[in-house]
């Protein structure tokens, strides 16, 4: 059964999601755009501590209103045509850019975020999200072409990627060890505060 996130729960995703992406979203604001990816230690009624893949625990505020999503599996042949999806990407080694991952939204969170922006997944990568206005799968290999407001980017599906979609998922999902990727929002105080927590309840690991 396909996840069909609540006007709610779509609406808090996009807006977190949507400004953890896009620098411009909080060029007006005090808090920086922060990106927590990690298992988590310890969670409270406030407060999720997680041990970053960086090595460090970081304590994370939880807004009284935070939502949790999970993270469910999907593959190469479940984008379409149309569909609105987030692309990380590196520089390829034939001119086009590789992905490392594809996230598939819901069709209630299209548009979120949508543009090209530098992202740290990986060294030099790139989060695109945007619409899928061709997908080509021929000898040369797989490719997407992504088309949003400011232009449109190509990209190559290297074997073996992560292609997951948002899955249901409850604040109970939030326990000892479970990966979770966390955008979040840094204040000029250096605390963390966030409206949205991406756990990998399915056995996956978020992979944005």
């Amino acid at each position: 059964m396909q996840y069909r996130p609540t006007r709610a729960t779509a609406l808090a995703l996009a807006l977190l999601l949507g400004s953890a992406i896009a620098p411009s979203a909080l060029a007006q604001s005090s808090t920086t755009p922060e990106r927590v990816r990690g298992t988590i230690e310890s969670i409270d009624a406030t407060t999720l501590t997680v041990k970053s893949r960086e090595g460090a625990s970081v304590a994370i505020t939880l807004k009284p209103d935070y939502k949790v999503t999970g993270i469910a599996k999907a593959s190469i042949g479940d984008i379409k045509t149309g569909d609105f999806v987030g692309v990380a990407s590196i520089p390829g080694a034939s001119g086009d850019s590789d992905a490392v991952e594809v996230l598939i939204f819901p069709a209630a969170m299209a548009g979120t975020g949508e543009g090209s922006y530098p992202w740290d997944l990986e060294p030099n990568s790139t989060m695109t999200n945007a619409t899928v206005s061709n997908k080509v799968e021929n000898a040369d290999g797989r490719k997407l072409t992504l088309t949003y407001p400011e232009g449109e980017k190509t990209v190559s599906l290297p074997e073996g990627i992560p292609v997951v979609t948002f899955a249901a998922a409850t604040k109970a999902d939030l326990v000892a060890g479970a990966p979770v990727f966390v955008p979040a929002q840094k204040a000029a105080d250096g605390t963390i505060a966030t409206g949205t927590v991406v756990v990998g309840n399915q056995g996956i690991v978020p992979p944005m």
